[in-house]
């Protein structure tokens, strides 16, 4: 396996690298790699064989987009560009959501950030529960009539939403959405038990994120080696607190997960990134880079193959279909997180 080997997004016939370029790092302000880092990176990139940016217009309030805009501007033709819209813009809430209203504004102002007359794939970041569906499919498939998207595609949608969407779609004449973007790691398997297969079904892509899982994968999340210091532990101090109760088997996992890499001389990241390639129903994985340094790291999973017998050993550590915490779906469901929608 290489960044050479091609790989056909879902039913689409579109081939991008196997690895993809996420640029939620990027921008301006609270983003960790500054305009001129991010520029040098999206272009070490490309010159590795990487084909394919994945970018939103909520990434550093739009100057995420921007930079990917100016990165590849001499290169537009060669570059799958996804972006996605949902996520609110400004300080008006008004400015978010799947609707027809908001995603003919979001789309314009996405163009015009990116500099470039049509979108390769453009993503619903999020359900909107407060959104017929109907609605977002028919706005997506007018934009495609109108050659601004060529393709569009869910992030994190429940299975029954996926289903929903094709159903919607074939039923009414429009075109289905081609891809689904969702978290998966050694870590984060519960995709496999009833996503997977339904993409696989319906011949929709999928572009995975996280192969890291947020940096529990990045080899510094140890059994008795403290707490490893990180912007997301600040920000979110549940979900990577080592002392934690209910992160406890994560962090059992991904401490015998680094041995298992070790023993077979892989570092834990090149163990985790080839993980998520390896999956048939995955298309293509989404990496996240801040640095250079970064970047090279990542490049090294490319060429990385596993066994059966390190597959099996994965499995026998964690097992498939398996999340350690809700919230590693991505998303929750709002009847999981309002009490108030689950009692009378």
């Amino acid at each position: 396996m290489s960044l050479n080997e091609l790989r056909t997004l879902g039913r689409t016939g579109a081939l991008i690298s196997p690895l993809t370029l996420g640029t939620l790092n990027f921008g301006t302000g609270a983003a960790p790699t500054g305009p001129a880092e991010s520029i040098r990176i999206i272009k070490a990139a490309l010159d590795a064989g990487i084909t394919s940016v994945d970018t939103a217009d909520i990434y550093s309030q739009g100057e995420a987009e921007t930079v990917v805009g100016q990165a590849i501007h001499s290169r537009r033709d060669d570059v799958f560009l996804a972006t996605k819209f949902h996520g609110q813009m400004g300080s008006n809430p008004a400015h978010a959501g799947n609707s027809r209203r908001w995603i003919v504004r979001a789309v314009e102002d996405s163009l015009r950030r990116l500099n470039t007359d049509r979108i390769d794939l453009y993503q619903a970041h999020r359900p909107d529960y407060n959104t017929d569906l109907l609605e977002t499919i028919t706005a997506l498939n007018d934009l495609i009539r109108q050659g601004k998207i060529l393709y569009y595609g869910t992030s994190v949608f429940s299975p029954a939403q996926l289903v929903e969407a094709q159903w919607i779609a074939n039923t009414n004449h429009l075109t289905p959405p081609v891809v689904d973007q969702v978290p998966y790691s050694l870590l984060v398997r519960a995709n496999e038990r009833d996503v997977f297969p339904i993409t696989q079904q319906y011949g929709v892509g999928v572009l995975s994120y996280g192969p890291l899982d947020g940096g529990w994968l990045a080899g510094g999340y140890r059994v008795g080696g403290g707490q490893p210091e990180s912007s997301r532990f600040s920000a979110l101090p549940g979900r990577f607190d080592v002392n934690a109760p209910f992160n406890q088997g994560k962090l059992h996992a991904a401490d015998a997960l680094a041995q298992l890499a070790a023993r077979h001389g892989l570092t834990l990241i090149q163990l985790a990134v080839a993980f998520a390639m390896n999956h048939p129903a995955v298309t293509s994985v989404i990496i996240g880079p801040r640095t250079e340094e970064h970047l090279t790291d990542y490049l090294k999973a490319a060429d990385v193959v596993l066994s059966e017998s390190i597959l099996d050993e994965i499995d026998d550590i964690v097992a498939p279909a398996v999340n350690f915490l809700e919230r590693d779906a991505g998303t929750v469901a709002p009847h999981l997180e309002y009490p108030e929608l689950r009692r009378r």
